[in-house]
């Protein structure tokens, strides 16, 4: 089936012409009209016809799962700033029934007019990335309009809206490097995930700067979520124990206090912990969860207004579509951390 770029290619036009042709845009050629409007008689198109290239006023919202509240938090944001901008949203989680992949032919067939993932498959560090790589370029070849968020993948070129995770790191361990911590250790989501990487190396940055060794065996691996986090906080408590941590996600964090409990150890009078992302139960736990809070709503309103710029053909294009706004996090220090 032929999609935006193939029906462009066929008629030797942009696919914004060929957009604004199936949307009756005004400033295009009576030649040039015509001359799409036969390729489109000629060619094959998608499954639902003609009618799946127009307008629709949908765009799909794709995020990895629902379990981790920062997910939920991003999806009613990415919602909301969507129905401001007009546009309204079908929501997949790629982590239940149906694949990633699966939901993007779904939305395709659907007609949606663009897509924002949340942590694409092309982040899951038990992935081809040479084949997702691929994939998504096949789909922007296909005239699939995306934005990524969290995406970590410079070697694609799709918008990409990102928290500063080198920063979170760095922060969250200059806090307990304040409060008087020197042997401080991180419980990290896999090591092959670019978050992980990326608050590592913040991690590592401002203990050097502070003339403390960065010890391997302060780092712990194990799955994002709260038994991750309680594997990783147990393999560091079974060693010379930190006297604090820094977790890879507030829900890993949630984990590791409850490891150290398991054990006898109380947060933060044994152990301080510093989580990531500000998820609403953060600051009800107990004690109160001290963490790096993600722009949540600025990042949404940044990835929705990046689409829909892409979405209208009236707005000049960029000579690339790679486009990054990367934001900072900021610490909220609650009762979870103390000083030694």
């Amino acid at each position: 089936m032929a999609g935006l770029a193939d029906i462009a290619q066929a008629a030797g036009v942009s696919v914004s012409t060929v957009s604004r042709v199936l949307n009756r845009k005004a400033g295009i050629k009576e030649e040039t009209r015509q001359r799409v409007l036969e390729v489109l008689n000629q060619m094959p198109h998608t499954a639902r016809g003609v009618g799946a290239l127009r307008r629709t006023g949908v765009v799909g919202l794709l995020v990895p799962e629902l379990s981790n509240p920062v997910f939920p938090a991003f999806a009613e944001a990415l919602e909301t700033r969507a129905s401001l901008a007009g546009y309204a949203s079908l929501l997949c989680n790629t982590h239940a029934a149906m694949t990633e992949k699966e939901y993007v032919r779904m939305l395709v067939a659907r007609g949606v007019e663009g897509m924002i993932f949340v942590s694409p498959e092309i982040a899951n560090p038990d992935n081809d990335e040479r084949r997702s790589r691929s994939y998504y370029e096949k789909l922007s070849a296909e005239g699939v309009r995306m934005v990524f968020v969290n995406g970590g993948a410079p070697s694609l070129d799709v918008p990409d809206i990102t928290v500063d995770e080198h920063l979170a790191g760095y922060t969250a361990a200059r806090h307990l490097l304040e409060l008087g911590h020197r042997r401080i250790g991180f419980v990290s989501g896999p090591a092959r995930a670019l978050p992980s990487r990326l608050k590592r190396a913040g991690w590592t940055a401002a203990l050097e700067e502070a003339g403390v060794e960065p010890e391997s065996d302060l780092v712990a691996h194990a799955p994002f979520g709260a038994r991750g986090g309680a594997e990783a906080m147990g393999r560091l408590l079974d060693g010379p124990r930190p006297s604090a941590v820094l977790c890879s996600s507030d829900v890993m964090a949630l984990g590791a206090m409850r490891e150290a409990k398991r054990r006898g150890l109380a947060t933060p009078d044994d152990i301080s912990v510093v989580g990531f992302d500000d998820i609403p139960l953060a600051a009800y736990c107990q004690p109160a969860l001290t963490t790096l809070a993600q722009p949540i709503h600025d990042m949404a309103a940044a990835a929705v207004d990046e689409l829909a710029r892409q979405l209208d053909a009236d707005q000049p294009g960029r000579g690339s579509t790679s486009f990054s706004r990367m934001f900072r996090p900021s610490l909220v220090v609650r009762e979870s951390t103390r000083s030694i």
